[in-house]
Parts: structure tokens; sequence; C-alpha cells
């Protein structure tokens, strides 16, 4: 919708929103008055329509015409609403005779327009509607002369309904509808978008830190105050496949990869090369008839079922040594020894 006013003698305004307007109802004449200033005004008052939601971007444009034989300086300015919501985009500041100068008036509502709004806090009513008016001042070369033209214009300030998607096109332009319908969608869409993202609360990684608990009591994952919250939605996360792997080396390298972020070097073949080394001693002992004495045999000191844990972290600081025991505590079976060598440097 385009609206303007009247050609004046010197210069022509038109104001044109970048949008289709709803059907709203104008407010009342705020400029009942014109406002005489030096040079005198040359206005009528005829008003557009631009309604903007919150966060969402909204465009007018300023069509300025110089109808007189001189060039013309002109500067815009424009009152009604807080000017933190508007932003003047010119071409130049001048306007040769029989030419025309477009000029871009840029709109932006916060998006908590509505959420922290002071007429919430002191029980007045919330204003949505504005009439404004847009003032463009204008000298004529060589006169000296500071004129104005003015257009008044209804800003509309509007929630975004999802609502309305679902109504024929020819309710979604009435504005009352569009408002009723953002009750019920404040109401139920909350629900609405926890359903679309419900697989969010059931993972560890993205839960809020509340429902890490129920989510730990549902694997029978014990809640340990010594772990960090990262550290507790991995191992969480982690508890089945930890569980399957309890009582192997496997499993032991995998609890403490999740706990020190060292890899797992699955690449490497040799054992001893890992930033995890587990190795297992292995030895057939005394075997009359096929031991050499002082070469492949021992007698006394032996330790069956016994491995080694050796852990290379690239900093001293990046491992807690009574919790590794833990861990290996809790992991190894009951009948197994081992020993913990952390080498650092």
């Amino acid at each position: 919708m385009t609206q303007s006013t009247s050609h004046s003698k010197i210069l022509r305004l038109q104001l044109t929103p970048m949008q289709i307007t709803q059907a709203i109802a104008p407010v009342g004449n705020a400029f009942d008055s014109p406002q005489l200033m030096s040079g005198g005004v040359n206005s009528r008052l005829t008003s557009c329509d631009l309604v903007v939601h919150p966060k969402e971007p909204s465009e007018m444009v300023v069509q300025l015409e110089n109808l007189g034989r001189r060039n013309l300086q002109v500067n815009l300015q424009i009152e009604g609403f807080p000017p933190q919501w508007c932003r003047i985009g010119m071409e130049g500041h001048e306007i040769a005779p029989g030419q025309q100068m477009d000029a871009v008036l840029y709109f932006q509502v916060p998006a908590n327009f509505f959420e922290n709004n002071e007429s919430l806090a002191t029980d007045e009513t919330l204003v949505v509607d504005y009439q404004s008016r847009l003032y463009v001042y204008y000298v004529e070369e060589g006169s000296g002369r500071q004129q104005i033209e003015s257009a008044v214009f209804n800003l509309y300030i509007r929630p975004r309904s999802l609502y309305l998607n679902f109504l024929p096109a020819l309710y979604q332009e009435v504005d009352f509808i569009g408002r009723f319908l953002k009750i019920f969608e404040e109401t139920f869409e909350p629900a609405v978008q926890s359903m679309d993202a419900l697989w969010a609360y059931l993972d560890p990684l993205t839960a809020p830190a509340a429902m890490l608990p129920f989510l730990a009591h549902w694997v029978a994952w014990p809640m340990n105050p010594r772990w960090s919250l990262t550290r507790q939605r991995y191992l969480i996360r982690q508890a089945v496949e930890l569980y399957r792997w309890r009582g192997t080396r496997r499993g032991l390298r995998h609890y403490l990869h999740l706990y020190t972020d060292l890899p797992l070097d699955d690449h490497i073949p040799q054992e001893a090369d890992k930033h995890i080394c587990i190795e297992e001693i292995f030895g057939r002992g005394f075997v009359l008839g096929e031991t050499h004495l002082s070469e492949d045999s021992m007698l006394g000191g032996g330790r069956p079922y016994h491995f080694v844990v050796r852990l290379r972290p690239d900093r001293p600081e990046q491992i807690d040594e009574g919790l590794v025991r833990h861990i290996i505590e809790q992991e190894k079976p009951a009948f197994c020894t081992y020993e913990l060598t952390i080498e650092t440097g």
C-alpha cells in the first residue's frame, strides 16, 4: 500500500511501505495542528501503515522529488517512537531540479519488546500502535529559506503468530485474529516445542543439568561428585557400553579414555606404545621336563592374574592418580592385581 502527500510547489514527498499491511484500524491523529518553523510548513496529513514484528527488519521507502528550478538541500527527521528503532539511509543530501531521490527508513524493534516493556512493570497499557511523522527539512539553493514537508504514518508492533498459517488468507489479514490466536500460541507452543526437542532432553550431552540424575538412574549409573559435569555427561551416555565390557582390557581402556581424554590408539599395533597401555603378565610357571634353570624359570614370587597400567598424559595435571585407581578397582575382576605407572615428561 502506498500513501503520499499532495504535490507541493517545490518538493514532492511519498511514503511506500515495503510489505503488504494487514487489516488494521488506524489510530487517532496525534498531529492535528501543523507546526510552524522558520520558513513555514508545507504539509497535509495523509498516513500509511507499517506493521513491524519484533526482531524482524522492516523498511519504508521515502521518495523525494524536486519540482523547483534550483537544487535542494534536504535532511530527514522522524519522531513518534523510540529513535533507536529506526535508521535513516540516504543517497545524499542534494536533489537537482526535476530529479528524484529515494531514502529508506529501516525499522527493527527489539526481540524482547513484549517481555521487557517498561509499561508492564508500572501497570500501564502496553503501547503497540504509534502514530509517527516524518519531517523533511529542505533549503532551496540561493534563498537561504528553510521549509518543511512532512507526512504521517502509523507504526504497528505486532507479534508473529504461527497459527495464522492454518487459516485462509482472508483471515490472515485481520489484525485482531492474529493477536487473538497469539494468546493460545503462547500457551501451547512451549509444550509443542518441548515435544519437538524431546530427544535433546534424553541425550546426556544436551539434557539440562537437572535431568542428569534421572538419566543416570535410568541406566543405573552412580552420580559421583568427584566427576565434573562434563565428565558425568559422557559417562552416563557410555554407561551401557562400559557395562558390556566391564572386567576386560577394552572396557578399562575405554573408561580411562573417557576420564583422561587420552587417545585410544586403536591404530597402534604394539600395546607398549599406546597412551593407555594395559599389559597382562603371562607365564607358564615351572614345568618339569621343559624348564631351563636360569633361562625361563623362576622359583617363587609369581603373580598370577596381574596386569600393569601405564598412562602417558601430555600434561601432569591431566591425571588424578587417586581417581584413576578408583576406576581400575571398580572395573577390574576382584581376583586381579595391578600396578599403575603415570609417565610424565
